[in-house]
């Protein structure tokens, strides 16, 4: 007699599409298909309610960017579940540090992380106007709509892809570690579309990618996601700080050199404490689910 195994819940139904290198562009195409129905969708709000619509627009159009991928994949998955095993999106290995500090300690390394990455932002050349528009505007318009899509959306959707599904897929697929924490991260830049957010996505998703790998939780990636966002919407929302593009320019380049060392050396220590999460397997730490039917 046949056994059903698991559940096709939230995460769950995703478990046993387990992509490799190919199938991240197939991901890449339905995402662009997804991007192109929310900018229809975009179009139609400001054609009813003018500029204003826009803001509320996001609210639609940004979710509905990964509805095509998501579709894909769990299509997919329900397909591969009837003959083969899968990998959990979303594991729990915290030991021995536990899932409280182990939240608190990449929460701490997320705003490390956002802080250093503006040495690199330094560098690039000035933003284009447009573009600059666009960004504030997702921080600084009506707050509860820009914390549903910067704090809540983001975190959840993108995580979903660039962990659940492009990270954990290379490293089912075998793919060295360090590699996949790579190529995800550089998966995770490219869907920003511009430097100036792609690079600091690339630096912390090495970060999240790590997380990921040691722990298999999304959930706590997703967590990382939202410290950062919420970090930048919130300073967004203070007037005093308007004005200033990066911490380099509040705090001073001295100030901001110690504060460079002092978060790189707080990254350092709690990398060295979750490197004490015993590894699952070489290939990180998702659960093995095993197949929806077995004899």
């Amino acid at each position: 007699m046949k056994k059903a195994h698991g559940n096709f819940k939230l995460f769950g139904k995703y478990a046993w599409y387990v992509p490799g290198v190919a199938d991240l562009f197939i991901l890449l195409l339905f995402l662009l298909v997804g991007a192109l129905l929310g900018n229809g969708v975009s179009l139609l709000f400001v054609g009813l309610m003018g500029q204003a619509g826009m803001e509320y627009a996001t609210l639609i159009s940004y979710p509905l960017m990964f509805i095509p991928p998501m579709l894909y994949a769990a299509a997919k998955s329900r397909k591969n579940a009837l003959v083969a095993g899968g990998l959990a999106l979303n594991s729990s290995h915290f030991a021995p540090l536990g899932g409280v500090l182990c939240a608190l300690l990449v929460a701490l390394a997320t705003l490390s992380g956002a802080l250093m990455s503006d040495a690199v932002n330094a560098l690039l050349p000035p933003m284009p106007e447009w573009l600059e528009t666009i960004l504030k505007n997702m921080t600084t318009g009506r707050f509860w709509v820009n914390f549903l899509c910067v704090s809540i959306f983001a975190p959840f959707f993108e995580e979903w892809l660039c962990r659940g599904m492009v990270l954990r897929g290379l490293l089912g697929r075998g793919m060295k570690p360090v590699w996949a924490i790579v190529v995800s991260a550089l998966f995770f830049a490219l869907i920003h579309m511009n430097p100036w957010q792609a690079i600091p996505a690339f630096l912390l998703g090495c970060l999240f990618g790590y997380v990921y790998f040691k722990t298999g939780s999304l959930l706590l990636t997703m967590l990382m996601h939202f410290v950062n966002n919420t970090a930048a919407l919130v300073v967004g929302h203070i007037d005093s700080l308007k004005d200033y593009d990066n911490w380099i320019d509040l705090l001073g380049a001295k100030p901001y050199a110690f504060a460079f060392a002092g978060c790189a050396l707080l990254i350092v220590l709690i990398v060295l404490q979750l490197r004490r999460i015993p590894l699952q397997k070489p290939s990180g730490a998702c659960d093995e689910v095993p197949a929806l039917f077995t004899e």
